[in-house]
């Protein structure tokens, strides 16, 4: 065995944090490619439903390719594919589309991504992952700069069921950040993302055939202030940049950092989102709304410092396999082909029970 050296660590974790930034941004620019599309006649809801969609048919090739036959895989791990589909993708986005039917957009927002919180809370609990003093500094001071740079100083409308619905935005999104960090099912993130997709988009699809999202569609041109979309671009920049390609560089991203620090790195979709607001939309920030970014910064800077270091996920390569000059490089091919042995060997096993003229005796397996 080769020991995983610091090195590798320190590189994995570099590698995560640029793919972590490349998601937040890719998320964050959702915002305003939908507030372009609703502002030509599109309702929320169609927007998000079309943006899964589109996610779900580009990634369909992609998934296949990295899965190479190993149906197994995706087998096992249905279960993981449909709790990720149905609560980090579907549910998030669902939650957050009834929330801010009843609470301020800022205080919506706010709620949810108390989801890095939730996160530190549930690896304390369940895996004993107890955070270090610059973990809960951090916490706090990333926290105070959403609020901050959610300009929600003055306050906002609050309702119960608004928060209800916020809560379970929060949660989902805390399920996103456990489930993208585990490599357990051994399911490329491409796979895990289109599958997750998929499952969200026959979710997001019952509602809306049940009208429990509102749908409604339009053919306008969608305004933006450097320039002039035709809906379908819009709609296509919507589905493969923000959605395909931001859960798969998210997964990939989580899988490096961890899901407590992968969750406070996300918290940047909200600068990237107010950036693009004021590049694509003319929402310039107030500058409270700045000194809020800065903190957030501040606050995911010192949730870094206070990580330990962590094995990297790239697993360095085992010697080769004796007699041969192959070196395993794919542990979820080593699981399929170890399966494949186990059959045979069962085969076998019940063949020499059996006896010499036909008839079958008992069998007794030794572990």
């Amino acid at each position: 065995m080769t020991t995983l050296t610091h090195d590798a660590a320190r590189v994995n974790r570099v590698q995560g944090l640029v793919l972590a930034l490349a998601s937040a941004a890719s998320f964050g620019l959702s915002g305003s490619l939908a507030r372009g599309l609703m502002d030509a006649g599109w309702t929320a809801g169609a927007a998000t439903l079309v943006r899964v969609a589109i996610a779900a048919v580009v990634l369909t090739v992609p998934a296949l390719i990295a899965l190479r036959g190993r149906w197994r895989l995706l087998a096992r791990a249905a279960g993981t594919v449909v709790a990720y589909g149905a609560f980090a993708v579907a549910g998030a986005q669902l939650f957050y589309f009834f929330a801010v039917g009843h609470l301020d957009v800022g205080v919506a927002l706010l709620i949810e991504y108390m989801s890095p919180i939730v996160v530190v809370g549930y690896l304390w609990a369940t895996r004993g992952h107890k955070p270090g003093r610059l973990t809960l500094l951090g916490a706090v001071v990333a926290m105070s700069g959403m609020v901050l740079l959610l300009d929600l100083v003055g306050g906002g409308h609050v309702s119960i069921v608004g928060i209800g619905w916020a809560l379970g935005a929060m949660i989902g999104a805390s399920v996103y950040f456990v489930i993208s960090s585990s490599n357990s099912t051994g399911l490329p993130p491409v796979t895990l993302a289109w599958g997750g997709l998929m499952v969200a988009a026959v979710i997001l699809g019952v509602a809306a055939a049940t009208g429990v999202l509102p749908l409604a569609f339009s053919t306008a041109t969608v305004h933006l202030v450097p320039v002039a979309l035709p809906w379908w671009a819009a709609v296509a920049l919507l589905g493969i940049v923000t959605s395909a390609v931001a859960y798969v560089v998210g997964i990939a991203a989580t899988r490096r950092l961890g899901a407590r620090l992968g969750s406070f790195v996300a918290l940047t979709e909200v600068l990237a989102a107010a950036l693009f607001a004021w590049l694509l939309v003319g929402q310039a920030p107030a500058p409270v709304q700045i000194g809020g970014a800065v903190l957030v910064l501040a606050g995911v800077i010192l949730v870094k410092l206070g990580e330990p270091d962590e094995p990297a996920l790239a697993v360095v390569p085992e010697p080769a396999l004796p007699g041969t000059d192959v070196v395993p490089e794919d542990p979820g091919a080593l699981l399929d082909v170890a399966a494949d042995i186990a059959e045979i060997a069962e085969i076998a096993e019940i063949s020499e029970a059996t006896g010499a003229d036909g008839t079958d005796e008992p069998v007794r397996a030794t572990l």
